[in-house]
């Protein structure tokens, strides 16, 4: 449970640079924005796809239990988007609505990623090699922080405090205790539903990323330059994914 919170503690930790942000123009906005697409969409395809595959068996049966579980993460994403509460109690005076629904769902897509990283967690210390444990949380908290600057950042951009957007960023990655005291506490019922709790969290993530958060960046006169970050973020998040694992 400590080394499953340690990861999702840095997510929190990915987060801080926003402390030392200050008068973003909406055009570095838009870019980083599109570098957080770029990460979670890297995530997404080596931190979840891959993985639900490997963990359900590979093969035939692999791909099937993972693209049940992608359809399924990516219809409940549209169905929460669909019966979304409005956000007037949230948004504070000269807020866009739809902008700040859009970063919430943003934020509950990543907390929905989070846990099945940290039932993994659980899952290595459950099977009894810590070594394997300790490998999985330090990979996936390294993972974690530029994800906790995509969680940051849409909500800096629509006005909230960085204190605030830092503190949701946190809430995040403390998803992960919870799957891992689940995974390593029912190691025998949380293993084979691993792939499904991934595949889950990709269709989410996908359904994010696609219908809110690359059309969000490419809006206005940046969207080139948006579109480059993007491409930089999946590089650096398909590397570290990769090398640590």
């Amino acid at each position: 449970m400590l080394a499953s919170l340690a990861a999702g503690l840095a997510t929190s930790a990915g987060s801080l640079p926003i402390f030392f942000t200050r008068n973003i123009s909406r055009k570095l906005l838009d870019c980083l924005l599109g570098f957080a697409a770029g990460v979670m969409l890297a995530a997404t395809s080596f931190s979840l796809i891959i993985p639900a595959i490997e963990s359900a068996g590979g093969g035939v049966k692999g791909a099937a239990i993972t693209l049940g579980g992608i359809v399924i993460g990516g219809i409940f994403l549209d169905l929460v988007d669909k019966l979304f509460p409005d956000t007037n109690l949230m948004a504070g005076p000269g807020q866009n609505h739809d902008n700040l629904r859009r970063a919430w769902l943003f934020t509950l897509a990543i907390t929905i990623h989070n846990f099945p990283e940290g039932l993994a967690v659980g899952v290595g210390f459950g099977d009894g090699n810590i070594a394997n444990g300790l490998s999985l949380a330090i990979a996936i908290g390294l993972q974690n922080m530029p994800e906790g600057l995509a969680v940051a950042l849409p909500l800096l951009r629509e006005g909230f405090s960085a204190l605030k957007a830092f503190l949701v960023a946190m809430c995040t990655g403390l998803v992960e205790p919870v799957g891992g005291l689940l995974g390593v506490g029912l190691v025998q019922v949380a293993k084979p539903a691993l792939p499904w709790a991934l595949a889950f969290a990709a269709g989410a993530m996908l359904f994010v990323i696609a219908y809110e958060i690359i059309p969000e960046t490419q809006k206005n006169t940046s969207s080139k330059l948006a579109t480059h970050t993007l491409i930089l973020g999946f590089v650096i998040m398909m590397f570290l994914d990769n090398v640590l694992g």
